[in-house]
């Protein structure tokens, strides 16, 4: 089949979150199983600069309310073709792709990501300029959710899937964009684009696809409720029969402790003694106490209330207090940031963290820390509880999304089938995370057990083929 994968991120090209690492894996995936899939991709200054050998196959000059902008064509460095949207008006500047500098929105956000679903929708229609034409067309989140609704109006349209990333990012704009996009008002209805008087990209994506997919069985179940649906949960009920929680992949070769060149000492599941040199060099390099027997805490994440952040940050002065060590790596809301270095100054040495990002540490934490923080309000899919229990640092997490559907909690009876691989809480507080941090340090401290808790999880496959199978039934049935 052929496929038409539209996103506005990929890794490494360009990412802030899950959404890039899927749109890099999942085509790749797919390929693998014989789908010609070429991927969508804003011209950003980091993409072109990474991809210096492009042919121009298409120049658009006459869209509606778009500026002139030509498509390019190259190929990935892992074989997947790439269709690169090159608009200087409106891509070529600095900060993110969402974002200046200053982290302020880009106030022509809506032509932006207008013109990414513009295309998208040119490419899969009559309307095309390539002989190339996808028989289905796949959108991810708000960014390409006018795609859909173009697509309707369009001729011998191809069918759409819309992916939810994380729909609490709704891409919602004052009701007179609609001119600006060159849509018809007569989409601008509940029964259309509308949303509470605004224009919701994701809402248009969601009520004009074919088909809905989101990264989680769990998380499709959430996002019906008044609690998670973001107010689309009404829409995303009528269509519950066009919804499938699909859980995300990770990439297996990127992450494997045994081949990581980002680690200090490679370890497998039949030789773990690579996990405790990691340990001592994280300790070392983040100014902590080096001690193997401290039982070491590691958290990878946006510094967002959503990611449960707040929680860490109470509990941390008690899990020093019970002995145990603390690195943090992220970056997010300033007052959190604040917080985050304050506890670093008051407990030199046992707790230490990078505000930022660094791909290398953030590898070398999953492999160097104990036990994994990932107490998130909800999670979508997420992807850190995978690195963590693939790198037998068994994760701590909320019971919620892709974390409940991907880690099973340390019980009696989980650890008698083989099954525990984490350690799962319910209630959303910081006494219920610190009571799940103590029971988990309690196993740690049966070596017998704690190894049987990292090996069950070292054994999973978090790779992308069950996942890539489910899509392609999709597009087959599409």
């Amino acid at each position: 089949m052929r496929v038409l994968f539209a996103t506005s991120e990929l890794a490494p090209l360009i990412k802030t979150g899950g959404l890039a690492d899927v749109s890099a894996a999942l085509p790749v995936a797919l390929r693998e199983q014989g789908e010609d899939v070429r991927v969508l991709l804003p011209g950003y200054p980091k993409v072109l600069a990474a991809l210096p050998i492009l042919e121009t196959v298409a120049v658009f000059t006459s869209l509606p309310a778009y500026p002139e902008a030509r498509l390019l064509s190259g190929i990935l460095a892992d074989g997947v073709p790439i269709y690169v949207i090159e608009c200087p008006e409106l891509f070529q500047r600095g900060g993110g792709p969402y974002q200046d500098e200053h982290g302020h929105d880009w106030i022509d956000n809506p032509i932006r990501f207008g013109l990414l679903s513009k295309i998208a929708a040119v490419l899969g229609s009559a309307e095309s300029p390539l002989e190339w034409r996808p028989e289905v067309v796949h959108c991810n989140d708000w960014q390409t959710g006018l795609t859909p609704a173009y697509l309707s109006l369009a001729a011998e349209a191809a069918p759409c899937v819309m992916t939810i990333h994380n729909l609490a990012f709704q891409g919602m704009f004052p009701a007179h964009t609609i001119m600006n996009v060159g849509l018809p008002w007569q989409c601008f209805q509940p029964n259309g684009v509308e949303f509470y008087g605004h224009l919701s990209f994701m809402k248009a994506g969601l009520f004009y696809s074919k088909h809905i997919t989101t990264v989680s069985p769990s998380y499709a179940q959430e996002i019906q409720t008044d609690e998670l649906g973001f107010g689309l949960q009404g829409l995303l009920r009528t269509r519950s029969g066009d919804l499938t929680g699909i859980l995300n992949g990770i990439d297996n070769v990127e992450w494997n402790a045994a081949q990581d060149h980002h680690l200090p000492a490679a370890y497998t599941i039949d030789d773990l003694s690579g996990k405790a040199i990691n340990k001592a060099k994280l300790q070392q390099r983040m100014g902590l106490h080096v001690d193997a027997d401290t039982p070491l805490f590691g958290l990878v994440s946006r510094f967002t209330h959503q990611k449960g952040l707040d929680l860490v940050l109470e509990i941390a002065p008690q899990l020093v207090a019970s002995g145990a060590q603390l690195v943090l790596l992220g970056s997010g809301d300033a007052e959190m940031q604040r917080q985050v270095l304050e506890l670093v100054h008051q407990h030199s040495g046992s707790i230490s963290a990078y505000v930022g990002f660094d791909e290398a540490l953030s590898h070398q934490i999953e492999a160097g820390a104990d036990l994994f923080l990932m107490p998130s309000r909800f999670e979508p899919c997420g992807l850190n509880q995978m690195y963590s229990q693939r790198y037998g640092t068994p994760p701590i997490v909320h019971a919620t999304g892709g974390l409940i559907d991907s880690v099973v909690n340390c019980r009696a009876a989980t650890l008698a089938t083989g099954e525990a691989s984490g350690f799962v809480f319910d209630e959303m507080s910081a006494l219920e995370l610190m009571r799940t941090a103590q029971r988990a340090l309690k196993v740690y401290r049966d070596k017998k057990m704690w190894h049987a808790v990292q090996t069950n999880g070292m054994k999973k496959d978090f790779g992308w083929q069950k996942s890539a199978e489910m899509y392609q039934a999709i597009y087959a049935r599409l």
